[in-house]
């Protein structure tokens, strides 16, 4: 069984694609896609849904 990663923290974004990996804004790479354009999606993606949880816990 693959070893877990630990979760990705608030100041790690907003994420970025960078040509087909996804970065943390520290440089740091999370993950790896097919394509640059998968990349780009995942990046959009986790940072809309991260977005949403910021919203969501002020809302609150």
């Amino acid at each position: 069984m693959p070893k877990r990663k630990p979760p990705l923290t608030p100041d790690e974004f907003p994420l970025e694609a960078d040509e087909e990996k996804v970065k943390t804004t520290d440089g740091k790479t999370i993950a790896e896609a097919d394509s640059e354009a998968t990349a780009d999606e995942i990046a959009d993606r986790l940072n809309e849904h991260h977005d949403r949880e910021e919203e969501d816990r002020w809302s609150a």
